[in-house]
């Protein structure tokens, strides 16, 4: 498909000019810095969009290497008028240009990273003047371990932008520092340690790619606690109470995916019970979000090795949340790894 850039500090009524197109599948060397200047591109397919007289914006941010580009080109591939590393400092007069354009430009997403730190400082008071505008903005974190990070950034042979004389974890360290008052205020976290460029997409695809935006959409993930816990949970449920079906050896090879797994599972006393209360409990915590605007939610559902009780967990925890009205996504994050 055929993208655009020009200097958003140009003229501000004329239109992307030059042809970019960014390729390859690692998300570090997607995310390494190109330069200081702001790159506008735009997506070919803009048929979806509104006549609303503000833009929709989301603010695309995190660490570098956790895959910043990839969202955001996610995000143009279906639509979206995507502007990378565009000053904090512009991005009220970026949505001022999208509301002048007569709806050609309804949907507008923003990557700011530490490329343009010398203007960071300003994305406070810009996200403050949005809000006084009355502009509906959305903000996605991309997260990601220091391993994978240092990992990425040694596969590429690339510095970390913030790394200067010291090394790769000293850079990204500072980067963590600079960004923990943005990650505090995300509407949607996304860790991509352990995600590949493909499962990036089909996340970020589950969250934009509906034409009608949904009150509430939950991301329901398995997990095992003995690797970690997700760093990109909302809510945590500990599904250790429940005997283990690791310790039966017909079912030991199986997953919570498997009937006579989660059959075992929902069959220990206070399986179906917990189910039960907890999904009301969500109905409260799912209006609660809604009233302070929050689109997404995860719920990371762990057991101890990911694989039996918290899959099995998982998929009837969403099956009930569907039934509710939540658009919901599953995710076994650990399943397989043993």
């Amino acid at each position: 498909m055929s993208e655009h850039h020009t200097q958003p500090t140009g003229e501000r009524d004329q239109q992307a000019q030059e042809a970019h197109k960014k390729t390859g599948e690692d998300l570090t060397q997607q995310d390494a810095p190109q330069n200081d200047g702001a790159q506008v591109s735009t997506g070919s397919d803009t048929a979806g969009a509104t006549e609303a007289a503000i833009p929709e914006l989301v603010i695309i941010s995190g660490m570098s290497g956790a895959g910043r580009s990839t969202a955001a080109k996610c995000l143009e591939d279906l639509g979206w008028f995507v502007v990378d590393n565009l000053p904090p400092a512009l991005i009220p007069t970026m949505v001022e240009l999208g509301a002048r354009s007569q709806g050609n430009v309804a949907r507008i997403a923003v990557v700011v990273d530490v490329r343009g730190r010398r203007f960071f400082d300003n994305l406070r008071e810009s996200l403050s003047d949005l809000d006084t505008r009355g502009v509906t903005r959305r903000i996605v974190f991309l997260e990601s371990s220091d391993d994978a990070l240092v990992r990425r950034f040694e596969s590429v042979r690339r510095p970390h932008p913030l790394q200067g004389d010291g090394r790769i974890v000293d850079g990204i360290a500072a980067e963590r520092e600079l960004l923990r008052e943005l990650r505090g205020d995300a509407d949607l976290v996304i860790d991509t340690s352990s995600l590949n460029v493909h499962e990036l997409r089909a996340k970020m695809d589950a969250q934009f790619a509906g034409e009608e935006e949904p009150e509430l959409r939950a991301t329901v993930m398995s997990f095992g606690f003995k690797y970690g816990l997700p760093v990109d949970a909302d809510l945590v449920v500990d599904m250790r109470f429940l005997p283990n079906p690791h310790w039966v050896p017909e079912l030991r090879p199986y997953t919570g995916l498997n009937e006579e797994v989660s059959a075992y599972v929902f069959n220990q006393p206070g399986a179906k019970e917990f189910i039960d209360r907890y999904s009301e409990l969500l109905q409260l915590v799912a209006a609660g979000y809604r009233r302070e605007g929050k689109r997404y939610v995860t719920i990371a559902v762990g057991c101890t090795g990911g694989k039996h009780r918290s899959v099995a967990t998982s998929e009837k925890l969403a099956a009930r949340l569907a039934s509710q009205g939540v658009e919901t996504v599953v995710v076994h994050r650990d399943m397989g790894r043993e």
